[in-house]
């Protein structure tokens, strides 16, 4: 298998220097422009507040063309604003969840964070993908879902050291050649931030819809409206808010603790005209199965907090319109 990350590999980190002189001329006026027309933080002086025909017409050319995922119906973009608010558990549960609201729905699962994948181990998936004859890699798949990460790619725990450009490049790739097949719904595992990943993705391909992760954790929330901020300038519709890491319930007496704050999602959701799609409390069971590689939904499927990721799940397929079945 190590054909295939040497194709992708070498088809991915693309050097400036190799480009020819005239793109490379080309993309030195489009950041000439992009710089004279971003705002000035820092109190620079700006020599044009507007782009001419001539300049739009230049940057137009360097923006990639949207079309669709073969075969993919909805594509639904888990994030956040920043890490470590549960993004990743959410969109493998997310994904599962639908599964459990759906018996009939084809869905996969695209791990988007190029410098920390998590799909691969908590989604329990290890080796290469496989080639098919038209040279596209094949997801590998368990609890019936297609998975790709970057993280199949190289060797567990190796720093992916690349630039912004590069991981443009690896992200294109991560969605156009792979032998997806027909799905109902792709879910992708977007890194934190409102990067290059974010904005690549938006531009690639059509989105049906954003949800987004927080914490009630006043810092979070900030993040949570800077990402919900982000999509709709690109035009991308927020599904809604998940607030992870709710309350903790003590075990021995079960009172309710809540850690992070209380309910500052909901105001943020009420705030920004958005809908809470749940809240996910914070439990050892969620951690236990999502580092053991067997998530919660699947694993403990009677759990309370397995029903608090079928509520979410089904809250999202009504927002697709693809109409729910028994669960499972």
């Amino acid at each position: 298998m190590a054909s295939v990350v040497q194709r992708f590999l070498t088809r991915t980190i693309i050097s400036s220097s190799s480009l020819p002189a005239s793109c490379r001329k080309t993309r030195m006026h489009i950041c000439a422009v992009l710089a004279s027309s971003h705002e000035d933080p820092l109190g620079i002086k700006n020599r044009s507040k507007s782009l001419d025909e001539h300049q739009k017409q230049q940057m137009a050319r360097g923006l990639p063309k949207k079309r669709p995922v073969d075969g993919v119906k909805h594509v639904v973009v888990v994030a956040s604003g920043k890490g470590g608010v549960g993004k990743s558990t959410t969109s493998v549960n997310l994904a599962l969840g639908m599964l459990a609201r759906k018996q009939s729905l084809r869905v996969g699962l695209l791990d988007a964070d190029i410098y920390g994948p998590s799909i691969p181990k908590m989604m329990n998936l290890r080796g290469q993908p496989e080639l098919t004859k038209e040279n596209m890699m094949k997801p590998l798949v368990n609890f019936g879902v297609p998975c790709m990460s970057m993280g199949f790619l190289v060797e567990e725990g190796a720093p992916i050291v690349w630039r912004g450009l590069m991981v443009m490049s690896a992200v294109e790739k991560l969605i156009r050649q792979v032998a997806w097949g027909e799905l109902d719904v792709l879910v992708i595992d977007m890194p934190p931030g409102t990067g290059d990943t974010q904005l690549s993705i938006s531009q690639l391909i059509p989105i049906s819809g954003a949800v987004i992760v927080t914490t009630p954790q006043d810092i979070a929330l900030l993040d949570a409206c800077r990402g919900t901020e982000m999509f709709r300038k690109v035009d991308v519709p927020v599904i809604g808010l998940i607030q992870n890491m709710s309350h903790y319930v003590c075990p021995k007496c079960e009172h309710k603790a809540y850690i992070f704050g209380r309910d500052g999602a909901r105001g943020v959701a009420k705030e920004m005209d958005l809908e809470l799609l749940g809240d996910v409390p914070l439990h050892t069971d969620i951690r236990e199965t999502s580092d053991s590689g067997k998530p919660i939904v699947v694993s403990q499927p009677d759990n309370p907090q397995t029903y608090a990721y079928k509520m979410i799940a089904g809250r999202v397929l009504d927002k697709l319109s693809l109409t729910k079945d028994s669960t499972r």
